[in-house]
């Protein structure tokens, strides 16, 4: 049956909400099909509001490899803010998509896509405005399949009673084969219910689906086991990961928001995964083999999305873009190719190792010499050490006095604050460090108009890294050691005005902590948080510590647990932790002995250039490290 538009309701209500024009799509590079003519029909949400939401690129990868394909349709979701969610409630209108303002309960897959666990909460007000029941166990056949991604879903366990299934990895290759097996289940009539579907998704191997699961706890709190409770539903679900990233040059009609968004350009992943074993790092760890694209293919998906989008901004992105074997070739390539016209090239953050000023040149060429970031992470040899972040002061020093006498004036340094074994003087350093880099730029510039950013977050551990096991430290020795920080540049005359400071408190990192490494308990303070209000908790105007904190007492009263059990406990060796049956490829003894590396400042090398040091991903994954050179160069466009 065809599906009717919410946007006759919607639309009156439009002028009375903030940003009106996030809700109403018809974006540059945004597909409508029919719905009688798709056999199966996809929602994908990024459960954060459209200004975040709409440049994700995994979101709009899905989105159009989604749409080539014959019968099948996909429509995008995102969080709606809470003045159009009360009108909503008011008027009877439920969760839309912006494409056709079709019903997100109409679906027959409501996709999410999590990059960070504080979009739990934006997840239930989507469900329930859509109205389907949060617990997964309680939807029927006429309720869409949810289906969690992103790097977040590498632990869906405390979503696990709110989600069907999880996807784990690369999402190309899997989201075809799930709508392939959903498409054969409906032709063949619905055999079986819901429940058959879910089960045929499991027997894959490559589909989570958190029922067919039991969790046993032992006496003290800790998990005793996570046990299969069905025949024919694997003990280990494995990451997807796609080899041939040539094959998938994608987005290649990107979407131009309406509104506007915290990235304005157009992105191309040059290469993903990243084997430099940061051990903080959970997108390193859990995106392995590094997998370089072709620089011929760079430069197509370059001029085919300037062209088909008009930015003017093109963003080379990957998890360390300047480790890149031809980075030199594509930035002059590119460069060269857009040489006096209004297109400019950027890179994210930079390896201090891995900077040189002919790649900064090349990539502002076109633009105007903005600032550089790198990110240290550690203020003290030490430190950088215990995270193996291999920069030591003199590469760091000297990198910013080459990039200050070549006319650059601001450098932004990335920091963490709460890492495993740190201490009051290991932040303070940074402190110092800074001082450090303002006097070289003064000196090596001869002006004194240089400046320096120093941007300090909360180290949260994260699953499937060696930091995994590690206590998280408490928000109050991590505010108590910005302060100092703070107070110490502010009183620093001789370069305190020179350097600013941004830092994050550190209440919102706990609450991370408890969503990042939780299990399935932790859904009751979810629920109960959501319940007393709580939205966008990843925006400080939204979030509340207390209304977190106070749920979580009430939620797990009675249990041998609490928020600190989960937070800022450290876990022994052999404790079964809630995601050891969700298989990121790396082996489990070399992530300990890796913990065990870093308490005793023990470095590793990064693997694409020295022999394989046994994380396990290759030989089980049935994948290998792809890079090139190639000795490929970019030719010239050929003008129009």
């Amino acid at each position: 049956m065809p599906v009717e538009s919410l946007f006759p309701k919607l639309e009156p209500l439009l002028p009375q909400v903030s940003k009106p024009i996030q809700y109403v799509g018809g974006e540059e590079g945004a597909t409508v099909k029919p719905w009688d003519e798709a056999q199966v029909r996809w929602a994908l949400m990024y459960p954060d509001a459209y200004e975040v939401g709409l440049p994700n690129q995994g979101i709009q990868i899905l989105y159009e490899v989604l749409n080539e394909q014959d019968g099948v349709l996909a429509e995008r979701t995102y969080s709606v803010w809470p003045d159009l969610e009360a009108l909503m409630r008011e008027h009877g209108i439920g969760q839309f998509t912006v494409d056709a303002h079709r019903p997100v309960a109409a679906f027959d897959l409501l996709g999410v896509s999590f990059a960070t666990e504080l979009g739990y909460t934006n997840l239930l007000t989507a469900l329930d405005l859509a109205g389907m029941p949060f617990d997964a166990v309680d939807r029927d056949e006429s309720h869409p399949i949810v289906v969690a991604g992103g790097h977040a879903a590498f632990n869906p366990e405390p979503i696990a009673d709110f989600v069907d299934a999880a996807v784990l990895g690369d999402g190309e290759e899997v989201v075809l084969a799930i709508t392939e097996v959903v498409r054969e289940w409906k032709e063949q009539g619905r055999p079986g219910g819901r429940d058959e579907l879910l089960f045929r998704l499991a027997a894959s191997g490559g589909v989570y689906v958190p029922k067919f699961y039991d969790v046993h706890y032992l006496p003290d709190g800790r998990i005793e086991q996570v046990v299969p409770n069905r025949s024919g539903v694997p003990e280990r679900v494995h990451k997807h990961t796609v080899m041939d990233l040539d094959s998938w040059p994608y987005p290649k009609k990107p979407l131009v928001p309406l509104a506007e968004t915290v990235h304005e350009r157009y992105s191309v992943e040059i290469f993903r995964g990243c084997t430099r074993g940061c051990r903080f790092c959970q997108a390193g760890m859990i995106t392995r083999p590094v997998r370089e694209r072709s620089i011929s293919t760079i430069g197509d998906m370059v001029e085919n999305g300037v062209k088909q989008s008009g930015f003017e901004e093109v963003g080379l992105l990957s998890l360390s873009s300047a480790d890149h074997s031809e980075i030199g070739d594509i930035a002059k390539g590119l460069a060269d190719r857009y040489e006096g016209t209004n297109t400019s090239l950027s890179l994210p953050s930079t390896r201090v190792d891995a900077f040189n000023v002919t790649l900064a040149n090349e990539l502002s060429r076109n633009g105007r010499r903005s600032g550089l970031t790198f990110a240290p992470e550690g203020g003290t040899e030490r430190m950088r050490k215990v995270i193996n972040k291999m920069v030591n002061e003199d590469d760091l020093i000297q990198t910013v006095a080459t990039a200050y006498s070549s006319g650059w004036r601001q450098v932004k340094l990335y920091f963490m604050c709460g890492l495993p074994t740190e201490t009051d003087d290991d932040v303070l350093a940074i402190g110092d460090l800074a001082r450090k880099v303002i006097a070289k730029g003064r000196e090596v510039s001869g002006r004194k108009d240089i400046r320096c950013t120093v941007s300090i977050g909360g180290f949260v551990p994260k699953p499937h890294t060696p930091f995994q096991w590690a206590a998280q430290c408490d928000h109050e020795t991590v505010d108590a050691r910005l302060h100092k920080l703070r107070d110490s540049l502010r009183a620093d005359r001789t370069y305190g005005k020179s350097i600013g400071l941004r830092y994050h408190e550190g209440k919102p990192s706990m609450v991370e902590g408890l969503l990042s490494r939780g299990d399935r308990r932790v859904g009751r303070i979810i629920r109960a948080v959501w319940n007393d209000g709580a939205r966008f908790d990843g925006w400080n105007e939204y979030f509340s510590y207390e209304q977190w904190t106070e749920n979580a007492a009430r939620a797990l009263q009675g249990e041998p647990v609490d928020l600190h059990w989960f937070v800022t406990r450290e876990r022994d060796q052999d404790e079964i932790l809630p995601w050891d049956h969700l298989d990121a490829g790396l082996d489990r003894d070399w992530l300990w002995e890796d913990w065990q590396d870093a308490q005793d400042e023990i470095e590793v090398g990064d693997c694409r250039w020295t022999p394989c040091y046994d994380c396990g991903v290759c030989p089980q994954m049935g994948t290998e490290i792809q890079t090139g050179p190639t000795g490929a160069k970019l030719l010239p466009l050929t003008p129009v």
